[in-house]
């Protein structure tokens, strides 16, 4: 996964389907990157990097450890087993 990626999108207040649009993408592809599920090719790193004005290092941190509402984090916050009291 890409968070700096969609967290920047995000900010910018642009649509996915727009920058597929604009970089000639394909919408699917573009939000397999995004979401980590597809590698992005050197190129398609530079172009999305130079279309969102930012340094491509920084827009493809891979974070794994990303939290999720499904993460054990979330179950079991009230100090028992089952997390339900």
């Amino acid at each position: 996964m890409y968070p700096n990626l969609k967290l920047h999108i995000f900010r910018l207040g642009i649509r996915q389907n727009q920058i597929a649009k604009d970089l000639k993408f394909c919408e699917s592809q573009l939000s397999k990157i995004i979401h980590g599920y597809r590698e992005p090719s050197p190129g398609e790193r530079k172009l999305l990097a130079g279309y969102l004005n930012v340094d491509e290092s920084w827009l493809f941190e891979r974070h794994e450890n990303v939290l999720t509402p499904q993460s054990t984090i979330f179950t079991g916050f009230r100090g028992d087993k089952n997390g339900s009291g």
